[in-house]
């Protein structure tokens, strides 16, 4: 018989998938949306040039475009995933680009309102920085949260203030833990998102930091493997002092992340463990053309193979 974890199942980390499964009785899909945010490192508010490894394209499909209304988007989304996705029923706007509260609160309702006139929207996500929201937006998103699914997710990528600063983030550790917690404690969803592999950490002080995001109350988490691309001042880097950079291969990885996700506490939700951006992007280094589920199947097959699961070493 096989065993049955904390979360539910019999799978050996706590799931995306489960986690909406069991909150709406369906698949939920992501459709993103370009609603023409920048960032205040970009903008000049805090600094100007932007996170060091930030390449915004990567990550964005092509259909998702600023100069399109936010309602646009979404439909055409729908119409894409419709065809991807069949088993999904129900969808969440996804406002991924850049910091999508960095703008007056009245700017932000006309925003997230045009989301919800979208038939099948059930509710957005909301990617930002931790020093891009303030007492008012969190009350009116806290909200739109009482009628519908808000999550918002926040970009913290390191807990050590010398990495964040090396790499032109602009706000410090505390200031992500204070905004997770104001985020929690309105009741709105709340996630992170980490890279693993940033210049001078080292494998040991990404591990440690897990105690500090176990200790944040934190809904859903990401992780990405550091990648490198073009136009951005960390490839410059890269090339003048590839000796500063160590670079995950992919088995090294999967062993890896299954060393962070064994000291995760069980009640966080793994929303995804590592990516790959299209090749395109890339300078030097990269895994190749790998899907997501083929990523999963391989830290599944792993975690099996060693006997591991979330939270195998984590106290309280």
């Amino acid at each position: 018989m096989e065993k049955v974890y904390p979360w539910g199942d019999t799978r050996r980390f706590h799931s995306y998938s489960r986690y909406f499964k069991d909150m709406f009785g369906t698949r939920v899909q992501k459709v993103t949306v370009n609603a023409g945010f920048t960032c205040p490192n970009r903008d000049g508010t805090i600094g100007k040039g932007g996170c060091t490894f930030c390449n915004n394209g990567a990550f964005s499909p092509s259909y998702c475009t600023p100069d399109k209304t936010v309602r646009q988007q979404i439909e055409e989304g729908l119409e894409f995933h419709a065809n991807r996705y069949r088993k999904a029923e129900k969808y969440l706007a996804y406002f991924q680009s850049f910091s999508n509260t960095h703008a007056p609160l009245d700017e932000l309702k006309k925003i997230y309102d045009q989301a919800f006139e979208v038939p099948g929207v059930i509710g957005i996500v909301i990617g930002t920085r931790p020093d891009c929201i303030d007492r008012q937006k969190l009350d009116y998103f806290a909200r739109l949260a009482e009628q519908h699914y808000v999550i918002i997710e926040y970009g913290i990528e390191s807990c050590y203030d010398r990495t964040l600063q090396q790499i032109n983030r602009g706000h410090d550790v505390s200031t992500a833990q204070r905004a997770v917690r104001d985020t929690a404690e309105r009741g709105i969803h709340t996630g992170a998102h980490f890279i693993l592999g940033l210049p001078g950490e080292t494998k040991q002080m990404m591990i440690d930091q897990t105690a500090m995001i176990n200790d944040m109350p934190l809904d859903t988490v990401k992780f990405h493997q550091l990648q490198l691309f073009k136009d951005t001042a960390m490839g410059e880097e890269y090339f003048l002092h590839p000796d500063k950079f160590s670079l995950f291969e992919l088995p090294e990885y999967i062993a890896f992340f299954t060393e962070v996700l064994t000291r995760l506490r069980p009640g966080l939700v793994i929303e995804r463990f590592a990516g790959e951006a299209p090749p395109r992007f890339h300078i030097g280094h990269r895994w190749g053309l790998i899907r997501n589920e083929q990523l999963l199947s391989m830290l599944e097959k792993y975690l099996e193979k060693t006997d591991s699961w979330q939270g195998k070493y984590y106290v309280e």
